[in-house]
Protein backbone atom coordinates (compact mmCIF):
# COMPACT_ATOMS: atom_id res chain seq x y z
CA UNK A 1 0.00 0.00 0.00
CA UNK A 2 2.92 2.16 0.67
CA UNK A 3 4.41 1.50 -2.89
CA UNK A 4 1.11 2.72 -4.43
CA UNK A 5 0.98 5.63 -2.25
CA UNK A 6 4.24 6.84 -3.29
CA UNK A 7 4.09 6.26 -6.72
CA UNK A 8 0.65 8.54 -6.71
CA UNK A 9 2.86 11.13 -5.10
CA UNK A 10 5.30 10.88 -7.95
CA UNK A 11 2.75 10.70 -11.00
CA UNK A 12 1.02 13.87 -9.13
CA UNK A 13 4.19 15.44 -8.61
CA UNK A 14 5.73 15.17 -12.26
CA UNK A 15 2.36 15.88 -13.60
CA UNK A 16 2.17 19.02 -11.32
CA UNK A 17 6.17 19.81 -12.72
CA UNK A 18 4.76 19.38 -16.39
CA UNK A 19 2.46 22.21 -15.59
CA UNK A 20 4.56 24.38 -14.31
CA UNK A 21 6.68 24.29 -17.55
CA UNK A 22 3.98 24.57 -19.60
CA UNK A 23 2.44 27.27 -17.90
CA UNK A 24 5.79 29.35 -18.11
CA UNK A 25 5.85 28.09 -21.61
CA UNK A 26 2.64 30.07 -22.19
CA UNK A 27 3.97 33.26 -20.27
CA UNK A 28 7.08 33.42 -22.53
CA UNK A 29 4.88 33.41 -25.56
CA UNK A 30 2.03 35.40 -24.26
CA UNK A 31 5.00 38.39 -24.01
CA UNK A 32 6.40 37.40 -27.39
CA UNK A 33 2.71 38.36 -28.70
CA UNK A 34 2.42 41.80 -26.64
CA UNK A 35 5.72 43.14 -27.79
CA UNK A 36 4.70 42.16 -31.51
CA UNK A 37 1.49 43.57 -31.03
CA UNK A 38 2.84 46.89 -29.18
CA UNK A 39 5.25 46.94 -32.22
CA UNK A 40 2.30 46.71 -34.90
CA UNK A 41 0.92 49.94 -33.56
CA UNK A 42 4.36 52.24 -33.41
CA UNK A 43 4.71 54.23 -36.29
CA UNK A 44 7.77 52.80 -38.48
CA UNK A 45 7.37 49.31 -36.98
CA UNK A 46 6.54 46.16 -38.91
CA UNK A 47 3.01 47.51 -39.64
CA UNK A 48 4.10 50.13 -41.80
CA UNK A 49 4.99 47.88 -44.71
CA UNK A 50 1.63 47.50 -45.21
CA UNK A 51 1.70 50.36 -47.42
CA UNK A 52 4.63 51.59 -49.30
CA UNK A 53 7.02 54.32 -47.25
CA UNK A 54 7.15 57.85 -46.31
CA UNK A 55 8.88 59.56 -49.35
CA UNK A 56 8.79 57.13 -51.51
CA UNK A 57 7.37 57.89 -55.22
CA UNK A 58 3.88 55.60 -55.74
CA UNK A 59 3.89 53.82 -58.83
CA UNK A 60 2.04 55.20 -62.10
CA UNK A 61 -1.78 53.57 -61.63
CA UNK A 62 -4.89 54.49 -63.41
CA UNK A 63 -8.67 53.57 -62.58
CA UNK A 64 -11.86 54.16 -63.06
CA UNK A 65 -14.14 55.62 -59.98
CA UNK A 66 -17.47 53.48 -59.53
CA UNK A 67 -19.07 57.19 -60.96
CA UNK A 68 -17.22 56.90 -64.46
CA UNK A 69 -14.10 59.43 -63.62
CA UNK A 70 -10.46 58.48 -64.43
CA UNK A 71 -8.09 58.71 -61.32
CA UNK A 72 -4.40 58.22 -62.07
CA UNK A 73 -1.37 59.47 -60.21
CA UNK A 74 -1.10 62.12 -62.87
CA UNK A 75 -4.31 63.35 -61.87
CA UNK A 76 -3.61 63.90 -58.12
CA UNK A 77 -3.84 67.49 -57.14
CA UNK A 78 -2.79 68.61 -53.54
CA UNK A 79 -2.65 66.13 -50.70
CA UNK A 80 -5.00 62.89 -51.54
CA UNK A 81 -5.87 61.04 -48.57
CA UNK A 82 -5.83 56.93 -49.37
CA UNK A 83 -7.94 54.21 -47.84
CA UNK A 84 -7.58 50.67 -49.01
CA UNK A 85 -10.49 48.44 -47.27
CA UNK A 86 -11.32 44.96 -48.28
CA UNK A 87 -14.89 42.67 -47.96
CA UNK A 88 -14.80 40.37 -45.20
CA UNK A 89 -11.95 42.17 -42.98
CA UNK A 90 -13.24 42.90 -39.50
CA UNK A 91 -10.23 45.20 -39.22
CA UNK A 92 -11.85 47.24 -42.12
CA UNK A 93 -15.11 46.72 -41.13
CA UNK A 94 -13.49 48.30 -37.24
CA UNK A 95 -11.87 51.61 -38.89
CA UNK A 96 -14.59 52.21 -42.01
CA UNK A 97 -16.37 54.78 -39.55
CA UNK A 98 -13.20 56.73 -38.84
CA UNK A 99 -12.29 56.54 -42.45
CA UNK A 100 -15.54 58.13 -43.29
CA UNK A 101 -15.36 60.63 -40.46
CA UNK A 102 -11.64 61.69 -41.92
CA UNK A 103 -12.84 62.02 -45.16
CA UNK A 104 -16.06 63.75 -44.02
CA UNK A 105 -13.29 66.58 -43.15
CA UNK A 106 -10.66 66.17 -45.10
CA UNK A 107 -9.47 69.69 -46.70
CA UNK A 108 -10.54 69.49 -50.54
CA UNK A 109 -13.28 67.34 -49.43
CA UNK A 110 -14.17 64.31 -51.86
CA UNK A 111 -12.25 65.12 -54.80
CA UNK A 112 -9.04 64.84 -52.68
CA UNK A 113 -10.34 61.30 -50.84
CA UNK A 114 -9.56 57.98 -52.55
CA UNK A 115 -11.30 55.33 -51.32
CA UNK A 116 -9.75 51.31 -52.64
CA UNK A 117 -12.32 48.59 -52.42
CA UNK A 118 -10.63 45.28 -52.90
CA UNK A 119 -13.04 42.59 -53.63
CA UNK A 120 -16.64 41.90 -56.19
CA UNK A 121 -18.64 44.64 -56.50
CA UNK A 122 -21.54 42.90 -54.92
CA UNK A 123 -19.02 42.37 -51.40
CA UNK A 124 -17.86 45.90 -51.42
CA UNK A 125 -21.40 47.43 -52.13
CA UNK A 126 -21.36 48.08 -47.96
CA UNK A 127 -18.75 50.07 -48.44
CA UNK A 128 -19.27 52.16 -51.29
CA UNK A 129 -22.86 53.36 -50.00
CA UNK A 130 -21.15 54.64 -47.62
CA UNK A 131 -18.15 55.57 -48.81
CA UNK A 132 -19.40 57.14 -52.36
CA UNK A 133 -20.71 60.59 -50.61
CA UNK A 134 -17.11 61.53 -49.10
CA UNK A 135 -14.91 60.05 -51.17
CA UNK A 136 -13.76 58.82 -54.96
CA UNK A 137 -14.23 54.81 -54.93
CA UNK A 138 -12.53 52.47 -56.86
CA UNK A 139 -13.20 48.77 -56.65
CA UNK A 140 -10.59 46.51 -57.76
CA UNK A 141 -9.46 42.69 -57.39
CA UNK A 142 -8.02 42.36 -54.02
CA UNK A 143 -3.95 43.17 -54.14
CA UNK A 144 -3.62 42.96 -57.98
CA UNK A 145 -5.33 46.07 -58.52
CA UNK A 146 -3.49 48.92 -60.04
CA UNK A 147 -3.62 51.05 -57.53
CA UNK A 148 -3.45 48.23 -54.95
CA UNK A 149 0.36 47.46 -56.91
CA UNK A 150 1.27 51.58 -57.27
CA UNK A 151 0.73 51.84 -53.05
CA UNK A 152 2.20 48.33 -52.70
CA UNK A 153 -0.53 47.22 -50.40
CA UNK A 154 0.48 43.98 -48.31
CA UNK A 155 -2.48 43.87 -46.53
CA UNK A 156 -5.97 45.22 -45.45
CA UNK A 157 -6.62 47.97 -44.11
CA UNK A 158 -4.31 50.41 -45.24
CA UNK A 159 -4.09 54.53 -45.46
CA UNK A 160 -1.70 56.95 -46.67
CA UNK A 161 -1.43 60.53 -47.40
CA UNK A 162 -0.21 61.31 -50.47
CA UNK A 163 1.21 64.68 -52.24
CA UNK A 164 0.11 66.42 -55.35
CA UNK A 165 3.20 64.31 -56.77
CA UNK A 166 1.97 60.66 -55.78
CA UNK A 167 5.29 61.21 -53.35
CA UNK A 168 3.75 59.66 -50.06
CA UNK A 169 3.89 61.26 -47.06
CA UNK A 170 2.58 59.16 -44.22
CA UNK A 171 0.97 55.21 -44.37
CA UNK A 172 -0.13 52.68 -41.99
CA UNK A 173 -2.62 50.47 -41.54
CA UNK A 174 -4.27 52.77 -38.61
CA UNK A 175 -5.02 56.48 -38.36
CA UNK A 176 -2.45 57.30 -36.09
CA UNK A 177 0.01 56.41 -38.17
CA UNK A 178 -0.93 59.45 -40.58
CA UNK A 179 -1.01 63.61 -39.37
CA UNK A 180 -3.78 65.33 -39.14
CA UNK A 181 -4.33 67.42 -42.41
CA UNK A 182 -5.20 71.50 -42.06
CA UNK A 183 -6.89 73.19 -45.04
CA UNK A 184 -3.95 75.39 -45.53
CA UNK A 185 -2.05 72.31 -45.55
CA UNK A 186 -3.66 71.20 -48.44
Amino acid sequence: MTAFLIALVALVGAIALLDLLLTVGVIRRLRQHTEQLSNLSTPGGPAGDIIIGAGEQAGEFAATTTDGEPVSRDLLSGQTLVGVLSAGCSACQERLPEFVSRAESFPGGRGQVLAVLAGEPDEVEPYREQLAPVARVVIEPPMDGPISKALQVQGYPAFALLDADGKVVAGGFSFEQLPVVSPTAA
